[in-house]
């Protein structure tokens, strides 16, 4: 692959020369979302595309050992909230996010979804992540209980559940589980009985109302954290 030229076009070739203003001789990495990076610079560009110059051999960077599966209901979020959890989900480290349809939340629509890749790959090229977050097909409430039994580790964010800091303190190390999250309005009480019973643990966020994106949010980062010390303490 070394002295390889790769011609780049389309939306690329646009965020390369319109936004990051690179121009000729500029060192740039490529990457393809599973791992593989290459280093390289730019040979020339023209109206309708730029080459890029490999200088090195393809290398794999293997994915980080954390594995933490986000489900949240958020179909019905309003105003770009849906665009905010998913990008901010790929530039914590989640590696993946799937939506939930509850009796709350019950739909998604396939326009949204393929919005939602879009802001995925969008984050992964701004947060430098080399593996590309796992964006999932909307799964049924049915669908989840599965997963929660065979999950080492479910956290389900609830209102007025024991503090997810007190619950980690006595839970066994793990570097990977499901956060689950559920819609504006919450999962119905029913819902909530059915998931503890497939094996999650519920936890709570602090004495505020959350809205779904925020939830998601705090609980995420705080795993995230949370892994990184574990593996600190390890090394």
């Amino acid at each position: 692959m070394q002295g390889c030229v790769i011609r780049i076009i389309g939306d690329e070739f646009f965020h390369m020369a319109k936004v990051l203003r690179l121009t000729t001789n500029d060192r740039v990495e490529l990457f393809n979302g599973k791992g593989r990076l290459v280093e390289g610079c730019i040979q020339g560009i023209d109206r309708t595309g730029l080459d890029f110059l490999a200088l090195e051999d393809p290398r794999l960077v293997l994915p980080q050992s954390t594995k933490w599966h986000v489900i949240a209901a958020f179909g019905t979020l309003k105003g770009g909230r849906a665009d905010w959890l998913v990008e901010k989900c790929t530039e914590l480290g989640a590696h993946s996010v799937t939506p939930l349809l509850s009796e709350r939340s019950p739909s998604i629509s396939e326009n949204r979804v393929d919005r939602l890749r879009r802001v995925v790959l969008a984050a992964t090229k701004q947060s430098q992540r080399l593996h590309e977050m796992i964006l999932n097909p909307p799964i049924k409430f049915d669908a989840l209980l599965p997963l929660v039994a065979q999950s080492n580790l479910s956290l389900l964010a609830t209102a007025e559940a024991t503090p997810v800091l007190s619950v980690l303190a006595s839970t066994r190390k793990e570097s990977s589980g499901l956060i689950i999250v559920g819609p504006e309005g919450d999962f119905t009480e029913k819902e909530v009985n059915m998931i503890v019973e497939a094996g999650a643990t519920a936890v709570g966020l602090g004495p505020h109302r959350l809205r779904v994106e925020t939830a998601t949010m705090a609980l995420l980062a705080t795993l995230m954290l949370w892994s990184d010390s574990q593996q600190l303490s390890n090394s």
